[in-house]
Parts: C-alpha cells; sequence; structure tokens
C-alpha cells in the first residue's frame, strides 16, 4: 500500500500527548449528524414561535395563533394556542353538529322519536357517550350493572317502571331505594324463616317447614312485608319494592353463590341489614332537558324498555 493511501486509513490526532504514547485522537463527528442537529435546533425555535412555551416576563411566549371558544358557563373566551382551548374548540364544534338534532329531539314525542330512523341513528351515538360520560360508572358501560350496587338496565325487571315516562322520571329526579334494618326487630330465627320463604318463591332450595312460617311472618303485622312488596310478593313499583318472585336478584347476590344454603344467606343478610345505598342522582339541571330526553330513550332501548 502506497504511502499516501495508509496516510488517509491513518486516525488523525489533536497532537497532544500524555505518557509519551497516549495520544488524543480527532474523530470529528458524522456530516449527517452535524446537520441533523442543526434542523432539531432550527426546528426548536420554530416550534417555540409558533406555540406556548418558555417563561416570558410576567408571562409566557404565547405562540402566534389564539383559540377562540365558548366555555361551560356560556362565556366567549379567547386563549393562546393550547391542547385544553383545542379542546374547548373542538367540544364547540361538535355541539353546533349536534344542536338540530337536539333542537329536534325536544320537540318530538317519545313515540315520534321511536318511529324515526335518523333520530333512532342519533340517539345510538349521542346516547351512548352521555351515558358512558354520565351512567356507566354506576350501571357499567352496557348498562349490566352490578348485583348489590346498581340495577341492570337491559333486562326487563324495572323497580319504577321502564316507559319512556318513568325513565324519565328517574332521570329527572333521581330515586333513594331503602328497606329497614329487620335485624333490630325481629329474631335470628325469624330472619332465617323469612329467607328460606323468599327462596322458595324464586325456586331456590330451602327449608320448607321455615318457609312455611317465613310465609306467616311476611304476610303478618310483625315483618309486614307484605306492605311494600305486595300480597303476592311481586313488589310495587310506585316505591321501587323489588318484585320477590322473578328470579332477578339486585340486592342479594344469590346466582354467584355456588349452594343453596348459600344463597339463602345471601337473602338473610338483606334481610338482617337492611338497604339504604340505592340511591341515584337526579340529573335535572347537571344534564339539558335534550340530552336528559335522549338518554331516556337511550336506556329504554338498551333492551329492557316497557
Amino acid at each position: 500500500m502506497s504511502e499516501q493511501k495508509l496516510q488517509s486509513h491513518t486516525v488523525q490526532t489533536t497532537g497532544h500527548a500524555w505518557d509519551g504514547d497516549l495520544q488524543e485522537y480527532n474523530n470529528p463527528l458524522p456530516t449527517w449528524w452535524v446537520y441533523t442537529f442543526y434542523v432539531t435546533v432550527v426546528f426548536a425555535i420554530v416550534y417555540w414561535t409558533i406555540y406556548p412555551s418558555w417563561p416570558f416576563g410576567k408571562g409566557w411566549l404565547g405562540g402566534v395563533s389564539d383559540i377562540t371558544y365558548v366555555n361551560d358557563a356560556g362565556e366567549t373566551k379567547t386563549h393562546s394556542w393550547n391542547t385544553r382551548a383545542l379542546l374547548m374548540e373542538k367540544l364547540n364544534e361538535a355541539s353546533a353538529e349536534q344542536k338540530p338534532y337536539f333542537d329536534k329531539i325536544a320537540s318530538m314525542s317519545y313515540a315520534q322519536i321511536a318511529k324515526d330512523p335518523e333520530m333512532n341513528g342519533f340517539i345510538l351515538s349521542a346516547g351512548k357517550a352521555l351515558f358512558s360520560d354520565n351512567c356507566a360508572p354506576c350501571h357499567q358501560a352496557g348498562g349490566q350493572g352490578k348485583i348489590g350496587f346498581f340495577p341492570n338496565l337491559t333486562d326487563d325487571d324495572w323497580l319504577y317502571g321502564g316507559t319512556y315516562d318513568k325513565i324519565h322520571e328517574t332521570l329527572m329526579n333521581g330515586r333513594r331505594g331503602y328497606m329497614p334494618t329487620f335485624g333490630e326487630v325481629l329474631s335470628a330465627e325469624q330472619i332465617d324463616q323469612l329467607a328460606n320463604y323468599v327462596a322458595s318463591l324464586s325456586g331456590i332450595g330451602h327449608d320448607a317447614a321455615k318457609a312455611s312460617a317465613g310465609n306467616a311472618l311476611f304476610h303478618s303485622e310483625t315483618a309486614a312485608c307484605y306492605y311494600c312488596h305486595g300480597v303476592d310478593a311481586k313488589g310495587r313499583k310506585d316505591i321501587g319494592a323489588p318484585n320477590l318472585t322473578d328470579k332477578v336478584w339486585l340486592w342479594a347476590d344469590v346466582p354467584d353463590a355456588d349452594s343453596a344454603a348459600g344463597k339463602v344467606a345471601a337473602i338473610r343478610g338483606v334481610i338482617t341489614n337492611g338497604l339504604n345505598r340505592g340511591v341515584m342522582p337526579a340529573w335535572a339541571g347537571r344534564l339539558s332537558p335534550e340530552q336528559i330526553k335522549v338518554l331516556t330513550v337511550y336506556v329504554h332501548e338498551l333492551g329492557g324498555g316497557q
């Protein structure tokens, strides 16, 4: 190899040397890397100019563009570009697009809405969004509820009624379910008798003698269960007392019990401890009348509307 070629392949040094043979090589960065670095610097400067960035004086560099939107209080605001302002602008645009549909819904009866394919398509879309934001945390994403806490909205069992008017009333005013604590007024034996009687109404394995005594107790003035659940134990929708004969369980977690004794025990627990957690908030004032109307139709169409 010629001396010229050998020199071209030899790594250059800076000329610094220590201990005689320890040298500092001169390895410059690749040209493409240097230019890439310069590009990122230019990009950063442009980005800082266009978008909000560094503190400046008593404020910050606000960028070159502004966003105007209407906030939740109905006030028109103009703000330098940021993701929150952009979100508000997009929400305003979406609201403007939906407004004709909400206005139309406000002027229609539930019977008219049910027969209008265009409105049904809008209800499915807007109702799902409203349900997800406001109802799903309790009733679950699909409306299936959770035993012991929140009712299933996809079946045909309704505590207060499943018509459009009743669902609308529930959404507007909320509900507050209650059952007294019988553990304070009845003996353990009497509660066990009532539990066996309630189990018998749904065909669950039970003690026949205790169920017979529970039947008498259910219809007596001592327990007076029939006041709320009715003489036939089929409940009363005017006060939200559940039907005890339809094998649908809201408060007693009977389905998850793996034996007849476990199912009776679940019923016994509800009778003993009572209920004071069947609370649903009123949505009047939180949602607009049109939104409540959309939710009414959406919940009705989940599967169990009457």
